[in-house]
């Protein structure tokens, strides 16, 4: 009686150490959805990045010194210096230049004028192609490229963009319509809204 007791209280106490060690081994796994470091992985982005919604709203942007009008996206941040005004949100980027000039653009002027002082500035610079254009307000001459933007201000980020260049022309007055976003980014409908709606004055 006293041995089936003593192997009964054996029996009992290796199956304990069984059930011990199983709990112990799936409590070291990590949960679902977290690394061995209990941090999270960063979630992924619904959406391409720099994607314009297709509801923006647009508002008529007219300079101090006139000249022209161009409608741009309503909330936008603005910085204007000089004859220079920028809008920005987030990812993208339209910068508006005007200035004298005696003769019109072409693609054989920005090839030889404009293309090497962005090489200089643009870092990464890649050339698109160079072509003319048909908007509202007339001809224009169109420089596609691709380059690293500024880093961010925060994050010191980089990110490499997508430029279109329209270059319009009229009564020695020249507008440089410069609009950027992520490569891959798709905003082919904002950017048409943008330089269908440019005008002179």
């Amino acid at each position: 009686m006293r041995r089936t007791l003593v192997l009964s209280l054996a029996a009992l106490a290796l199956t304990g150490g069984v059930v011990a060690g199983c709990g112990s081994g799936s409590s070291s796994a990590p949960p679902s959805g977290s690394t061995t470091s209990g941090k999270k992985p960063a979630p992924a982005e619904s959406n391409p990045a720099g994607d314009i919604p297709d509801n923006q709203a647009y508002v008529v942007y007219r300079p101090a010194g006139g000249g022209y009008t161009v409608k741009v996206p309503e909330g936008w941040a603005r910085t204007a210096t000089g004859s220079t005004a920028t809008f920005t949100d987030k990812l993208n980027r339209i910068e508006i230049a005007s200035g004298n000039a005696k003769a019109a653009p072409t693609a054989q002027s920005v090839k030889s004028d404009v293309v090497p002082v962005l090489q200089r500035q643009v870092p990464t610079f890649q050339m698109g192609k160079v072509t003319a254009v048909s908007r509202p307000a007339g001809q224009a001459v169109l420089l596609t490229y691709r380059g690293d933007g500024a880093p961010d201000a925060v994050t010191g980020k980089v990110v490499h963009d997508a430029f279109e260049r329209y270059s319009f022309f009229r009564g020695g007055r020249q507008v440089d319509l410069t609009l950027s976003g992520p490569v891959g980014a798709d905003n082919v409908d904002p950017w048409r809204i943008v330089t269908d709606s440019f005008r002179w004055q």
